[in-house]
């Protein structure tokens, strides 16, 4: 039985990730730092589900702390076997403005969204490379395309997070580990909408006035990628277009935005 691992698993994409996993068959460990809502996403997944596909294991852990993740996922795999998929979704955005924003909020987010996927990734890729089969899947951000005015933190992990993909992909790839990552944009989740309070005016010229995208649109492009084994996952026209032609589509943008005009529908 297939046994996947998911950082940041009690809500959002994570959730919603998992969900389509165990519907699939898949045993799923959900790592998260908040117990509560832990047990909660536990509780939801298994509502609707018949008894031999309620196989969840729960570990709260913060990624940032190797010792405790480390910790986290040995016990993961002891209840259910090597992990086969890791889903890397832990994260967190905190909009501000460079010089308005706090040193430790700035370092909290470059920590948990790129050093904390590290953390996650070493833990089983040498497990994965020794057995030549598995799946790391790391939930990156639209906003690897494009510097975001109010999103220079965020931004910054979320490249760095891609530079470290692109280099872990070709270090795979020989040994039969896929690595991929996904571009999802806004999505309806509780982070986002605590995001929303905060997103400065500038970010929202540079990034229009689309409607969210629901966690189980973005989790469901996600699982069929590593049915595909994709390495990199768009979403929508504008962001496909970003990731790709980045160069040249980024200075219209940024013109477009500066006069009040970037699209008001992307997709």
């Amino acid at each position: 039985m297939v046994h996947a691992i998911i950082t940041g698993g009690s809500s959002g994409i994570g959730l919603e990730v998992a969900r389509q996993l165990m519907e699939r068959g898949a045993s799923v460990s959900l790592i998260a730092r908040d117990r509560d809502r832990l047990e909660k996403a536990c509780t939801d997944l298994e509502a609707g589900l018949s008894e031999k596909r309620k196989r969840i294991f729960t570990a709260t852990a913060d990624v940032t702390d190797r010792a405790v993740l480390a910790a986290a996922i040995s016990a993961a795999e002891q209840r259910f076997g090597a992990c086969d998929i890791l889903v890397v979704s832990a994260g967190r955005v905190d909009p501000a403005m460079f010089d308005d924003q706090l040193p430790e909020l700035f370092d909290a987010q470059v920590n948990l969204n790129f050093i904390g996927a590290v953390n996650a990734a070493r833990l089983v890729y040498r497990g994965m490379k020794t057995r030549k089969r598995g799946k790391i899947v790391f939930v990156s951000s639209g906003a690897a395309a494009i510097g975001i005015p109010g999103y220079t933190a965020y931004c910054a992990s979320k490249i760095a997070l891609k530079g470290f993909v692109e280099s872990l992909h070709a270090e795979a790839r020989p040994f039969g580990v896929l690595i991929s990552v996904a571009y999802p944009p806004d999505t309806h989740t509780p982070q986002y909408l605590e995001e929303m309070l905060h997103r400065p005016a500038q970010a929202k010229k540079i990034m229009g006035s689309v409607a969210p995208w629901t966690p189980h649109r973005v989790a469901d492009k996600i699982v069929k990628a590593l049915d595909r084994g994709t390495k990199e996952v768009h979403f929508g026209f504008a962001l496909t277009m970003l990731a790709l032609f980045g160069a040249f589509v980024k200075p219209v943008v940024y013109w477009l935005a500066s006069r009040g005009q970037w699209l008001r529908r992307h997709d």
